[in-house]
């Protein structure tokens, strides 16, 4: 092991969320727009050769989770061939998966025994007329299967992300603690953030979670609470259950002091931060035949060009680029 990776601002860098695809088989409202077809071409995505190369380099520089995104990961061909070559690298502790779980069903046990640990699955309503409405016609029974295989193959915990949306799906909310509590899972409530035409219109139906949480604790009695992982939310547990709530609020309460990772694109351009433009393109790099020792220089050096914060309050219109495109 090298020294680990700090950025300018004393963060060190120990997580990766790593984009198989920018394609997806959902058209969720925040995300995609439901024409949109500009897609990277698939030679221009990184081979699986070249995805584990670049994961090797960051964990050997300090790097030990990993999360396989997209667009949906479960799209790209062979995903657990992939996750099982990652989970062999020495340095990787961590290795999970984010998933609208529309193909969870057929690849659950797959993906457990290639070493995914945990997973989080998008469900932003379990009202299938509503789920459709916000997905872009998707079927709420998929999802519901999938995260039943999930369960029966072992991953856990299973964490499921609700991006919550004022006057779309805000009413659900308690709804939605009680289907986690019924099945043993982990909620995650999400704001609304301005990435591309589709994030800003969404913006529109933003909601402060401050004020969800507030709502909640009229409700039911919320404790202190930890959980495992390198990601942003901060928890709560639900008294008298094993239920714990996580708030993601890039916008109202930002965690950029805290911020551990960075995001690999499927074609290769690491994303130094989800709410700036700054990033490094690697996948020329690597077709060019690069070193390991350089690849690593490279690496270092995108590290030390990592901005403070993101700039979604002051700046909204700034980020051009769908969420998909940068990988979750």
């Amino acid at each position: 092991m090298e020294p680990g990776l700090v950025d300018p601002f004393n963060r060190r860098i120990e997580y990766v969320r790593l984009s198989v695809t920018d394609r997806c088989d959902l058209r969720c409202t925040y995300c995609l727009p439901p024409g949109h077809h500009d897609f990277i071409e698939p030679e221009h995505w990184l081979t699986f050769d070249e995805i584990e190369r670049v994961i090797r380099a960051f964990t050997e520089l300090g790097v030990y989770r990993v999360r396989l995104t997209g667009g949906e990961p479960l799209t790209r061909h062979k995903l657990p061939e992939l996750a099982a070559r990652l989970n062999a690298l020495p340095h990787l502790e961590d290795l999970s998966l984010s998933t609208n779980g529309v193909q969870l069903k057929k690849q659950a046990h797959a993906l457990k025994r290639a070493g995914v640990k945990r997973i989080n699955v998008s469900l932003d309503s379990l009202q299938p007329a509503r789920f459709a409405a916000i997905t872009g016609g998707g079927k709420l029974d998929k999802v519901l299967d999938g995260l039943a295989a999930a369960g029966a193959a072992g991953l856990h915990p299973v964490k499921i992300n609700m991006v919550v949306m004022n006057g779309v799906n805000d009413d659900e909310i308690e709804d939605m603690v009680r289907y986690c509590i019924d099945r043993d899972f982990t909620l995650r409530l999400i704001e609304t953030m301005p990435m591309g035409d589709t994030g800003r219109s969404a913006s529109s139906h933003y909601l402060d979670l401050e004020v969800v949480r507030r709502r909640l604790e009229e409700r039911f009695e919320l404790v202190p609470a930890l959980m495992p992982g390198g990601g942003p939310a901060r928890y709560v547990g639900v008294a008298g259950t094993n239920l714990r709530i996580g708030f993601i609020t890039p916008i109202s309460r930002h965690f950029c002091e805290t911020c551990n990772r960075v995001r690999l694109s499927a074609d290769g351009a690491l994303y130094l931060c989800l709410g700036q433009d700054d990033k490094v393109e690697l996948r020329p790099l690597l077709r060019e035949g690069i070193g390991d020792g350089d690849l690593k220089d490279t690496i270092r050096a995108a590290i030390a060009r990592k901005p403070e914060r993101h700039e979604f309050r002051e700046r909204p219109q700034k980020i051009v680029r769908f969420m998909s495109r940068t990988g979750g």
